[in-house]
């Protein structure tokens, strides 16, 4: 269990397996049989957190630039970071893990649309592909706001050209205008388009599955993974193209880093 300072919630919770509870615990709702496999790995943080970064079609910068940031602006200091929406990821000890559900890795589980932190009370959030499977991204963003302190710092990832994947949900995609607007309440100090081989790749891999399954849903899943493990190599392509200008046009998705004023 972290150590965590209870002056800094808001709320009335529960400890329970080293959890700080807010919510009554909830299991992941998984109907689709691909998203069984994947809630089923996700127990597995560091083997999950593996075919994340090398397998799937996403060019993984969001996840270099969080460790960079952990190592250089949070770790050893005496700081309140949270990783918000966190699944069952966890980049140490410098940061709470905060999500709704109870993976193992989670410090503290609520619901993000209210999170049980006191005005101006956390330094630093980092938050990846989250605000996507959130039916009001824009509570989140205004909750985030409210619990930085002033000069807090927020790192977020958000999809732009990703195809449809519920974990349980997915609701919405943003542009790079998009973004701008979210968090038109911050002060924005980089803004950058993330991988547009990877927004083509993952398009691909499924239309391939799409057509050569002829309709059978079991053989477009198996397809779909065959043709993930067949090209992912070409997303590292994205080491280069995504710096190219024109890149937000056709990115994965944008990571933006924004400071509370």
């Amino acid at each position: 269990m972290k150590e965590v300072n209870p002056e800094i919630f808001k709320d009335e919770y529960q400890v329970k397996n080293g959890k700080y509870i807010f919510i009554p615990v909830q299991e992941e709702v998984v109907t689709d049989f691909l998203d069984k496999i994947k809630y089923k790995i996700k127990k597995f943080n560091k083997v999950y957190s593996s075919l994340i970064e090398i397998i799937s079609p996403v060019y993984p910068q969001p996840f270099f630039d969080a460790k960079r940031i952990i190592r250089n602006e949070i770790k050893g200091k005496k700081v309140v970071a949270l990783n918000l929406g966190s699944g069952n990821s966890d980049f140490g000890d410098d940061l709470l893990n905060v999500d709704l559900l109870p993976y193992d890795n989670v410090d503290v589980i609520c619901d993000i649309e209210k999170i049980p932190f006191k005005d101006n009370s956390v330094d630093y959030i980092i938050n990846i592909a989250v605000l996507e499977h959130v039916p009001n991204p824009q509570k989140v963003i205004a909750e985030i706001h409210r619990i930085l302190k002033p000069g807090g710092k927020i790192y977020c990832f958000i999809p732009f050209m990703q195809p449809f994947h519920a974990s349980p949900y997915d609701f919405q995609r943003f542009t790079y205008e998009g973004m701008k607007h979210q968090f038109k309440d911050f002060e924005i100090l980089k803004l950058k388009p993330i991988g547009p081989t990877s927004g083509m790749l993952w398009v691909v891999q499924e239309w391939f599955a799409l057509v050569f399954s002829f309709g059978i849903k079991p053989l477009h899943t198996f397809l779909y993974l065959l043709f993930m493990i067949l090209t992912f190599p070409i997303k590292f392509l994205d080491v280069i193209l995504q710096y190219y200008p024109m890149s937000k046009n056709m990115a994965s998705g944008f990571s933006i880093w924004a400071q509370k004023k």
